[in-house]
């Protein structure tokens, strides 16, 4: 049984102003199984911090994976998916080979926005597939010891997640009251938990919001406790086998391919699709540090 490590998230701005926790990538951890991004998105008063405006930016090579326990958040894509999502419903966006997409508050928002978006790694029998966008407006849910989980990706407890995903996963939501009980792991999968309210103990491990809490693989169980109310996100999977670069919002397997995906969509060019119906600016791409480094060697 692997020994947990604790990763500490940071914190950062998201569009124009949303406040979010990235607890993944860290220095410590890459990859929790296939799942490669993991950020807690508030809560915030979007009165305060204002609307969340994130404008139109590619991705390839992986999954966006959104999930909201209050607000709602209107996706726009360039397959011209027009999407609103509200707590306990999924948007699933496989990239593929590219797709570009936006995320805003929708005009009539409520007041608070509080969630978590993920990405999940491709790996390379599915990493140049067309890409796709899915909205699941129910999720299997279990109740069971006061406990809560939702599944929102893979399997659980004998429940099936609708989501499409294709590498072994899973993703739950767990909510408890005051508990104190066992829940089943699958010991081939490594698992990661992240609490987004409250506070937990984890095999006797104490965890409050925007600490990651890393299991490793072979354990078979885990102890739950809560003395009131809380709310956690597992992720697990089976230990992804291939190696993965990320830079901003791709990810690929060298330095070349994420290079010429940013000069790709800073150039226009038609691998991203266009997104259409939003009030602003695309997003430009960063150029790595790799390439500026080369772009300098090659001038001297």
């Amino acid at each position: 049984m692997s020994a947990v490590e604790r990763i500490e998230g940071h914190a950062a701005i998201v569009g124009e102003g949303l406040p979010i926790n990235r607890v993944l990538p860290s220095r410590l951890r890459r990859l929790v199984g296939p799942w490669c991004f993991l950020d807690h998105i508030g809560p915030a008063d979007i009165a305060e911090v204002g609307a969340l405006r994130v404008g139109p930016h590619p991705h390839i090579g992986l999954q966006t994976v959104t999930w909201l326990t209050a607000g709602e958040i209107l996706h726009r894509d360039s397959l011209g998916s027009l999407q609103p999502i509200k707590p306990g419903q999924l948007n699933v966006m496989t990239s593929g080979r590219g797709i570009s997409h936006s995320e805003e508050s929708p005009a009539q928002a409520s007041g608070t926005i509080h969630g978590v978006q993920f990405w999940t790694v491709l790996p390379q029998s599915a990493r140049f597939i067309e890409p796709m966008f899915d909205h699941y407006p129910v999720l299997p849910t279990i109740a069971r010891d006061g406990v809560q989980i939702t599944v929102i990706s893979g399997e659980y407890g004998g429940e099936r997640s609708p989501a499409r995903h294709f590498w072994p996963i899973v993703g739950l939501q767990i909510t408890a009251g005051v508990v104190d009980t066992a829940l089943a792991l699958d010991p081939s999968f490594e698992h990661a938990l992240l609490v987004i309210r409250g506070a937990a103990d984890i095999d006797g491990e104490p965890l409050l919001p925007n600490v990651m809490l890393y299991l490793g693989a072979g354990r078979s169980a885990l102890q739950l406790r809560c003395d009131d109310d809380c709310q956690i996100i597992l992720i697990g999977g089976k230990p992804f086998e291939e190696n993965v670069l990320m830079w901003w919002n791709f990810v690929g397997r060298s330095r070349d391919e994420l290079t010429e995906a940013c000069v790709q969509w800073n150039a226009g060019d038609a691998r991203f699709g266009t997104v259409r119906g939003y009030d602003g600016a695309p997003l430009t791409a960063p150029l790595p540090p790799w390439a500026t480094v080369n772009a300098r060697s090659s001038e001297d």
